[in-house]
Protein backbone atom coordinates (compact mmCIF):
# COMPACT_ATOMS: atom_id res chain seq x y z
CA UNK A 1 0.00 0.00 0.00
CA UNK A 2 1.47 3.34 -1.04
CA UNK A 3 1.82 6.37 1.22
CA UNK A 4 -0.84 8.20 -0.81
CA UNK A 5 -3.25 5.30 -0.32
CA UNK A 6 -2.65 5.28 3.45
CA UNK A 7 -3.15 9.04 3.69
CA UNK A 8 -6.28 8.81 1.57
CA UNK A 9 -7.76 6.18 3.86
CA UNK A 10 -6.85 8.28 6.89
CA UNK A 11 -8.57 11.34 5.35
CA UNK A 12 -11.72 9.33 4.59
CA UNK A 13 -11.72 7.79 8.09
CA UNK A 14 -11.27 11.17 9.79
CA UNK A 15 -13.90 12.79 7.59
CA UNK A 16 -16.36 10.01 8.41
CA UNK A 17 -15.67 10.27 12.16
CA UNK A 18 -16.12 14.04 12.03
CA UNK A 19 -19.44 13.67 10.20
CA UNK A 20 -20.70 11.08 12.67
CA UNK A 21 -19.67 13.25 15.63
CA UNK A 22 -21.46 16.27 14.17
CA UNK A 23 -24.56 14.19 13.44
CA UNK A 24 -24.66 12.87 17.00
CA UNK A 25 -24.23 16.40 18.38
CA UNK A 26 -26.99 17.72 16.11
CA UNK A 27 -29.34 14.89 17.08
CA UNK A 28 -28.67 15.56 20.78
CA UNK A 29 -29.47 19.25 20.24
CA UNK A 30 -32.59 18.24 18.30
CA UNK A 31 -33.84 16.06 21.16
CA UNK A 32 -32.87 18.33 24.06
CA UNK A 33 -34.48 21.45 22.61
CA UNK A 34 -37.27 19.55 20.78
CA UNK A 35 -36.39 20.99 17.36
CA UNK A 36 -38.04 18.38 15.15
CA UNK A 37 -37.31 20.38 11.98
CA UNK A 38 -33.62 19.45 12.29
CA UNK A 39 -33.95 15.84 11.16
CA UNK A 40 -33.90 16.40 7.39
CA UNK A 41 -31.17 19.05 7.52
CA UNK A 42 -28.99 16.63 9.50
CA UNK A 43 -29.65 13.81 7.01
CA UNK A 44 -28.91 16.02 3.99
CA UNK A 45 -25.78 17.47 5.63
CA UNK A 46 -24.51 13.98 6.51
CA UNK A 47 -25.02 12.74 2.96
CA UNK A 48 -23.24 15.82 1.61
CA UNK A 49 -20.30 15.42 3.99
CA UNK A 50 -19.96 11.65 3.49
CA UNK A 51 -20.09 11.93 -0.28
CA UNK A 52 -17.61 14.78 -0.49
CA UNK A 53 -15.22 13.22 2.02
CA UNK A 54 -15.15 9.96 0.08
CA UNK A 55 -14.81 11.70 -3.28
CA UNK A 56 -12.03 14.04 -2.14
CA UNK A 57 -10.06 11.25 -0.51
CA UNK A 58 -10.31 9.01 -3.56
CA UNK A 59 -9.54 11.72 -6.12
CA UNK A 60 -6.64 13.05 -4.04
CA UNK A 61 -5.11 9.56 -3.86
CA UNK A 62 -5.26 9.13 -7.63
CA UNK A 63 -3.71 12.55 -8.18
CA UNK A 64 -1.01 12.01 -5.54
CA UNK A 65 -0.01 8.72 -7.18
CA UNK A 66 0.55 10.57 -10.46
CA UNK A 67 2.92 13.02 -8.80
CA UNK A 68 3.06 15.76 -6.17
CA UNK A 69 2.77 18.53 -8.77
CA UNK A 70 -0.74 17.29 -9.63
CA UNK A 71 -1.96 17.88 -6.07
CA UNK A 72 -1.11 21.58 -5.92
CA UNK A 73 -4.23 22.69 -7.81
CA UNK A 74 -6.38 19.98 -6.24
CA UNK A 75 -6.88 21.87 -2.98
CA UNK A 76 -8.18 24.99 -4.71
CA UNK A 77 -10.32 23.04 -7.14
CA UNK A 78 -11.78 20.88 -4.36
CA UNK A 79 -12.68 23.94 -2.29
CA UNK A 80 -14.30 25.65 -5.27
CA UNK A 81 -16.24 22.52 -6.21
CA UNK A 82 -17.35 22.08 -2.59
CA UNK A 83 -18.68 25.66 -2.52
CA UNK A 84 -20.59 25.29 -5.78
CA UNK A 85 -22.05 21.96 -4.72
CA UNK A 86 -23.07 23.43 -1.34
CA UNK A 87 -24.85 26.29 -3.11
CA UNK A 88 -26.62 23.78 -5.35
CA UNK A 89 -27.71 21.67 -2.37
CA UNK A 90 -29.04 24.74 -0.54
CA UNK A 91 -30.91 25.91 -3.64
CA UNK A 92 -32.51 22.50 -4.19
CA UNK A 93 -33.47 22.28 -0.51
CA UNK A 94 -34.98 25.76 -0.68
CA UNK A 95 -37.23 24.81 -3.58
CA UNK A 96 -38.07 21.39 -2.14
CA UNK A 97 -39.23 22.66 1.27
CA UNK A 98 -40.99 25.67 2.71
CA UNK A 99 -39.18 28.89 3.54
CA UNK A 100 -39.70 28.51 7.29
CA UNK A 101 -37.38 25.51 7.54
CA UNK A 102 -34.60 27.15 5.53
CA UNK A 103 -33.00 28.89 8.52
CA UNK A 104 -32.66 25.62 10.43
CA UNK A 105 -31.25 23.92 7.35
CA UNK A 106 -28.77 26.73 6.73
CA UNK A 107 -27.47 26.64 10.30
CA UNK A 108 -27.08 22.85 10.38
CA UNK A 109 -25.61 22.65 6.89
CA UNK A 110 -23.18 25.49 7.63
CA UNK A 111 -21.88 23.70 10.71
CA UNK A 112 -21.16 20.57 8.68
CA UNK A 113 -19.68 22.59 5.81
CA UNK A 114 -17.30 24.65 7.97
CA UNK A 115 -16.18 21.59 9.95
CA UNK A 116 -15.42 19.62 6.78
CA UNK A 117 -13.66 22.62 5.23
CA UNK A 118 -11.49 23.06 8.33
CA UNK A 119 -10.69 19.34 8.33
CA UNK A 120 -9.67 19.46 4.67
CA UNK A 121 -7.46 22.52 5.21
CA UNK A 122 -5.68 21.12 8.26
CA UNK A 123 -5.25 17.63 6.83
CA UNK A 124 -3.87 18.69 3.46
CA UNK A 125 -1.67 21.40 5.02
CA UNK A 126 -0.02 18.67 7.09
CA UNK A 127 0.24 16.37 4.09
CA UNK A 128 1.79 19.03 1.87
CA UNK A 129 4.15 20.01 4.69
CA UNK A 130 5.20 16.40 4.91
CA UNK A 131 5.96 16.19 1.18
CA UNK A 132 7.99 19.46 1.20
CA UNK A 133 10.58 18.04 3.60
CA UNK A 134 13.63 16.49 1.99
CA UNK A 135 13.72 12.72 2.26
CA UNK A 136 16.59 10.96 3.96
CA UNK A 137 18.19 8.34 1.79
Amino acid sequence: MTEAHKLSLRFIRQSTCLTVALAIAALIVMNVWAIREMLWPVIVSCLFAFTLGLAEGTIWRKMAEKGPEATTTFFTAASGFRLLLALLVMTVYYFATNRGSMLVFFLVFSAFYVAQLAHQAVFFARVSGRSDKPRKE
